[in-house]
Parts: structure tokens; sequence; C-alpha cells
């Protein structure tokens, strides 16, 4: 009986066990229910809008269009360098663009386009062609790879497999023009970052090939046709020293590419790669327009539209007068063709025109004769003014003379011009024997023997005939101190990359000082003889050459918009002599032109002052088999008016085969009578525009 109780209870306690079980399991559905429903009454209620915004979330990308750089004008305002309007054809990747799809493109846009194949050559690297060759076959290139290093990072199996391309397969497209144009093709799509439109083709563009690609880009996605801009040049001279722009294709400069992206320029971007465009690419590059590409979560682009319009660079206003730089470059022209007939290395003329008391160049020209045809086109060589250096002989003596009374030498002092002998050297005299010399007739008649006892007083040594000369690298580096005053062996500091400073031999013997001192053994630009003999025409003031005078806000006319930067003249350095000491050594330079025994004065015709310099030297041009041949450069200084001058100018014709050529004096003649002429055309139109002006206005 008790046993059956028991069994009883125990089977009671179980039920209710199981009861509170189920209880207690139903009430945490139901709880589990409660809070799903709570959880989705705050999505939908609280959180739905915030959700339905994400859903919808857009993102903003940006790119960039071409806009044309800034112009240049010369002085009087002519446009010497302008923008056109050039068709290029572009590809643009967002974000959904695969290997694949710039593939496919890259095969339909190759049926419109073509290149040339030396272009390919030389633009396509053997990189781009295994990059092509990945993109163009995934299952092979997946094959270059071992198990192992499957795991490994995208980077790194990219990088294996880049270098584990067939060489079969490299010289099978590099021998194939239809592989190689579809691997510049794609070189080109890739060449940026998204929604940075890439150029594809500008270059050698054909309207055929325009009109094809613009009837088809429903086919060719990511493709558009776009106007670029090229340079223009309305005046046939000068191009060199303007400088020249990167192609679209080409880009940035790797070379300075941490200075463009320090700015903000695009990949692909056109810029400055010489000279002007070079040194004021920070003015002359364009505030490009900026085009909004807005995308979905998928990276699909929903639409776009151009947030801020393009702007031309800024305008540069140069020193040069345009009518004058093409006289003289004719002149120059004429002279060396004529001249070089009888003189078989001689194969180059330079002439500097500027203003000695701005430092404005008014022209700076350069010819040379092609190596390869000498009866045929000349070639430009304006840069050569600026970036190589000669012997300039006997034009330096007036520095030589200003050196001298800045060491103690009295004014008027007279030496007697014989030859000077030294021990173990040979004897150094002038062409003859001069007889007795004062500073003005030393520089009137060119004597070298009176610099030579000028550079002997600099370095303190008394001449002993047959006696040893002693002299000092102390003593070389001082005359080169008096020098460097007048610009002669230091940079001219002109605005323009690549500025050669002359060249300053280590000198082999002590008789090279008195070789400094008739401009013999150191070399100079034809910039610095012109910046040197302007310190003399201005009354003893060294000042910075400039070729843009001022750069300006761009404006829709065709003319110059508002001055932004007024570039003014710099003072470099005051020459340390007295005003006495430079008058008279502008009255030696008066005596050498205008005087009967003057070095020039049977070919210069006009009121000007300068100094004539023949220097012997050894052939170092173009042609290596005559290296070390003896040659003369025939050179000359000097500036016009010889009172209150208006321009400073340097002639220098090296490698002549002999001494006697006047061809220097004819160049220097010739552009002192084109400036005078173009002065007085100058003044004669002002006069009949302000005629003009004043009839309209009544």
């Amino acid at each position: 009986m008790t046993e059956q109780n028991t069994s009883k209870s125990e089977q009671r306690k179980l039920r209710k066990s199981r009861y509170i079980r189920t209880n207690v399991f139903f009430f945490v559905v139901f709880l589990l229910f409660v809070a799903l429903i709570v959880r989705l009454g705050v999505v939908q209620i609280v959180q739905g809008e915030e959700f339905s915004k994400e859903v919808s979330k857009t993102e903003s990308d940006y790119a960039s269009l071409p806009a044309p750089r800034g112009k240049m004008y010369d002085r009087y305002n002519r446009v010497v360098v302008d923008n056109k309007r050039v068709p290029a054809i572009t590809y643009t990747v967002d974000k959904t663009t695969k290997a694949e799809d710039k593939i496919n493109t890259a095969i339909k846009l190759a049926e419109y386009i073509s290149y040339e194949p030396e272009y390919l050559e030389e633009e396509l690297k053997e990189r781009d062609i295994r990059d092509f060759w990945l993109a163009s076959n995934p299952t092979k290139a997946k094959e270059l790879l071992a198990e192992s290093e499957l795991e490994l990072e995208p980077s790194e199996t990219y990088k294996l497999q880049v270098e584990r391309v067939p060489k079969a397969e490299i010289n099978k497209i590099k021998n194939s023009l239809e592989d190689m144009e579809l691997a510049y093709i794609y070189t080109r799509f890739s060449s940026g970052y998204q929604y940075e439109p890439q150029v594809v083709k500008s270059l050698n563009l054909t309207d055929d090939e325009v009109a094809l690609v613009a009837e088809h880009l429903e086919q060719l996605p990511g493709v558009d046709v776009i106007t670029d801009w090229g340079r223009e040049y309305p005046y046939d001279s000068l191009q060199t020293i303007f400088g020249g722009v990167t192609s679209a294709e080409q880009g940035i400069l790797q070379s300075r590419q941490d200075y463009y992206n320090a700015r903000g320029y695009a990949r692909n971007e056109r810029v400055g790669k010489s000279y002007l465009e070079y040194q004021y690419e920070d003015y002359l590059n364009p505030k490009k327009a900026k085009i909004e590409y807005i995308s979905d979560n998928n990276g699909n682009i929903v639409s776009e539209q151009v947030v801020e319009e393009g702007q031309r660079g800024y305008d540069l206003k140069l020193s040069f007068d345009m009518e004058l730089q093409m006289e003289v470059e004719k002149i120059i022209e004429e002279e060396l063709r004529k001249a070089s007939g009888s003189h078989f290395l001689m194969d180059r003329a330079f002439v500097v025109m500027m203003d000695p008391y701005q430092g404005d160049v008014l022209a700076m020209a350069g010819k040379m004769l092609d190596p390869d045809d000498r009866s045929g086109e000349m070639l430009d060589f304006a840069y050569g003014a600026f970036a190589t250096q000669y012997e300039a002989g006997s034009t330096v003596k007036g520095a030589t003379v200003l050196s001298g009374y800045q060491n103690g030498m009295s004014i008027g002092k007279g030496y007697n011009d014989t030859k000077l002998y030294f021990k173990g050297t040979p004897p150094k005299g002038s062409y003859n024997n001069l007889g007795p010399m004062t500073d003005l007739t030393a520089l009137q008649r060119s004597s070298n023997v009176y610099m030579f006892r000028v550079a002997l007083e600099i370095a303190d040594v008394t001449y002993v005939p047959h006696g040893p000369l002693n002299v000092s690298t102390e003593d070389f580096q001082k005359l080169r101190n008096y020098f460097a005053q007048f610009g002669l062996g230091v940079p001219t500091g002109i605005d323009l990359p690549q500025e050669s400073a002359g060249l300053l031999s280590t000198p082999d013997a002590a008789g090279k000082l008195l070789d400094i001192s008739i401009g013999q053994f150191d070399t100079y630009t034809p910039l610095q003889l012109a910046q040197y003999v302007s310190v003399i025409a201005n009354g003893g003031t060294r000042v910075q050459p400039r070729i843009v005078t001022s750069i300006h806000t761009p404006v829709e006319e065709s003319t110059l918009g508002p001055i932004a930067v007024d570039k003014s003249p710099t003072v470099l350095n005051r020459v340390n002599n007295t005003p006495e000491e430079i008058e008279r050594v502008q009255q030696g330079f008066k005596m050498v032109v205008q005087s009967a025994r003057g070095t020039a004065s049977k070919y210069i015709k006009f009121d000007a002052a300068g100094k004539t310099g023949t220097s012997q030297t050894n052939y170092y041009g173009p042609r290596r088999e005559y290296w070390g041949k003896k040659t003369n450069n025939l050179n000359f200084v000097g500036y016009y008016p010889a009172d209150n001058p208006e321009i400073a100018f340097s002639v220098v014709v090296p490698w002549a085969s002999n001494d006697s050529d006047p061809v220097n004096k004819h160049i220097a003649n010739k552009i002192i009578k084109a400036y005078i002429d173009l002065q007085k055309k100058y003044v004669t139109t002002t006069e009949i525009d302000s005629e003009k002006i004043a009839k309209e206005e009544e």
C-alpha cells in the first residue's frame, strides 16, 4: 500500500515538473516573439528612413577635363604663344570596369584608330606588354602560379605573374602590329585613376578616325571624343626658348612627380617640359574643368555634371621684341652662311640684346648649320646663348681694366706694349708691339700686354724679364672674383632653367692668369657677355636679365588682362668702381668704335661703343674628328647709343679658321641698324595711331 502511494506521488511530481518546463519554454518563446516584434518596429518606424537612405545612398567622384594653358605676349603685346583646339579620344574607367571590359573595348576601338609602328616601339614598354598579356589571358595567367602561391596577397601573386610571362608570348605581340596596337590601347586605358579621362590618341589623330569613333560611341563604353588644347606659334621664332609641353599621352614628367602630386595634378596632365613652359608651370597651367560623377552602391554612374568651369592659365608678358628678334635671326643666318664658306668648322653664331638698365632681353638668337647639310635650313639654337660657353677674347678687357682700378691702379696708368718674357715659357705679347699704352689706348687698340701688366699687379708680381712667374691659386681666385662682379663666370640669374655659369677651368700653368685677363682661358656664355657689357653701359650696376616682365590674369578678349604679378627689375650688385673709373672705360669703348685707330671703327657705322674680341682656342664642337684643332672665336660686345645707352649686346661666332674675318663686326653693325630702324617704325606707328584715335574722338 505504501509502495503504491510512493509511486503515485512521484508521478505527480514528474507531471508537475513537465508542466513547469513547458510553461517556461512557452514563456521564453513568447519573450522572443515580443523582442522580434519590438525590433521590427524599431527598424521600420524609428530607423526606417535611415535605412532607406542607406539603400539609396550614392557616392560622388570628380574628374577634370582639359583647359588651355596661359598665352605668351611680347613686349608690344603681340601674341607669340597661343592655343588651338585639337580633338582627342579618351577612355574613362569607373568602379565597375574590369580588365576584360578594357580588353573588349580596346578590340573594338582598334577597328577605328591606328598608330605608326615607330610610335608604338618608342612608347610601349615591355612591362606594358606583360600587363596586356596577363589581362588578355586570365586562365593562362593563373597557371603561372604554383598551388602554394595562390594563397599570397594579390599584389604578390601579380608580381610573380608579371615576371613569368613567357618570352615567346612577348615576342609574339612585338611581332604583330595589331597586337601592339591593342597592347598600347589597353595601356592607355589603364594609365590613370577612376573617373580620370585618359587620352588614348590625340597626336596625329585624323578627321576620319574622330568621325568613326564618334559614330560608334554606343559600342565603346568608357570612350569619348573631347576637345584638347595644343600650342600654336604665330611667329616662326624662339620656339626653343618658349619651351615644349608634354603630350596628353605622356602626361606629367616622372622626374618631377612629387612636385605635381603636391599640386594636385592628374597623371595624364600636360605640363611644361622645357624652358619658359617649364619655368612658369605654376602660372601657365590652367584651372581644369571639374566634372562630378555620381554612382550608386554598385558603382554604376547615375549622373554626371560640370561643377566647375575651366579657366585658361595666367598669361605671360615677355621682354622680347619679336620683330627685332626675327631681324636679328635673319642677320645671323645671312652673315653666318656667308662666312662659313671660308671656315669649315664655323657652324654657329649668337646674339643677345638687352636693356642695360632694366635687364629686359630684347632678342636672344642663336643659329646653327645643320651638321648633315650645311647648305640646308639652319637650326634654331637660341638656348645656346645661355646654355653653352666660349672663350670671349679681348671683349673682357673692360673688366680687366676696371679690376685693375679696384686693385689700386690709377686712371691713366701707362705701360709699354712690348713682349713679356718669363722663364720656361714662350714670350707673351700683343698682335704687334704697340708701344706706349694708357688704359684708353689699351682698350682702343686691344693691347694684350697692358692687360698682362694689370693681372701682374693684381697678383702683386713684379715683372723681371726672363724671371719666373710666381702666382698662387689665390691670385687666380682674386682676378675671378673681380670678374664675377660683372657677371663673368657666375650665373646671370635669368628666369630660365639650365643656365650655364661658364667654365672656370683649373689652371695648369701660372701663365693662365695672364690668359684670363685677355679672355683666352675661362669661358663665358653670350648672355654673360651681354650682362657684363650692360654693367659698363649703365654705369656699374649688374642687373638680372629677365624674360618675363609681368604675369596677367586671363581674360576672354585677345588682350592682356590685369597684372597678377609684376616682376620688377632686380639689381644683383654694384661693382666696386667709382663713376670716374666707369666713365674712363666707357670712353675707351667709344674709342674702339669711333676713333680712327679703334679695332671696330671700319665696321660700326653708328654712335655706338664696344669692344672687339678674338680668342685663339682649340675646337671642341660636334665634329669630334677635329677636336683640338686650332680655331678662333670672333666676338663683340657693345651698346648703343654711346651716351645714355638704350641697348647692350653681345655677338659670339665660334671656331673660325683665322682671326681676320669681320663677321662679328658685320653682325654687330647690322643689329644696331635693325634696332634703330624698328624704333623709327614704332614711333611712326604710334603717331599714326594717336592721330586716328584723335579723329575718332572728334
